[in-house]
C-alpha cells in the first residue's frame, strides 16, 4: 500500500494582482485556503504561503497538521539559507556537519524537513 502526503495549497494569487507597496516593497494579498476570504498580505517574493481564516481554522484547522509544505518549496528555502549564510551551496558532508553542530537556523530548518 502506497501512502501519499497531502500538500498544503499556496494561498496567494497565481498572478501579481492586487500588489500593495509597503515600506518600499511589494506585498501580495493572501486568501483563506478553504473559503477564500481575503486575509492580509505577504511579501511578493515569498516562496509559499498557507492560511486559514479563524472560522475555517475552528472547523478544520487541526487537519492541517497532517499536511506538508511542498518539497520544492522546502528545498528552495534550504538553498536560500545556505547562500545567505555561506555565500554558496554546501556539499553534503558540510550539511551533515551543520546538522551535527545544531547551532544555526540552517540546522533547525533541515531538521524540520526530516
Amino acid at each position: 500500500m502506497m501512502t501519499t502526503m497531502n500538500i498544503l495549497p499556496d494561498c496567494r494569487t497565481r498572478d501579481a494582482r492586487g500588489l500593495v507597496m509597503v515600506n518600499g516593497a511589494y506585498w501580495q494579498p493572501v486568501f483563506c485556503a478553504n473559503c477564500h476570504t481575503e486575509g492580509g498580505l505577504t511579501p511578493e517574493d515569498s516562496t509559499f504561503f498557507f492560511w486559514l481564516c479563524n472560522d475555517c481554522f475552528a472547523t478544520m484547522g487541526e487537519v492541517t497538521n497532517l499536511y506538508m509544505m511542498p518539497d520544492e518549496v522546502f528545498w528552495a528555502t534550504v538553498q536560500q539559507e545556505q547562500v545567505e549564510r555561506f555565500g554558496r551551496l554546501l556539499r553534503p558532508e558540510e550539511l551533515t556537519d551543520v546538522v551535527r553542530a545544531d547551532s544555526s537556523p540552517l540546522a533547525t530548518l533541515i531538521k524540520q524537513g526530516a
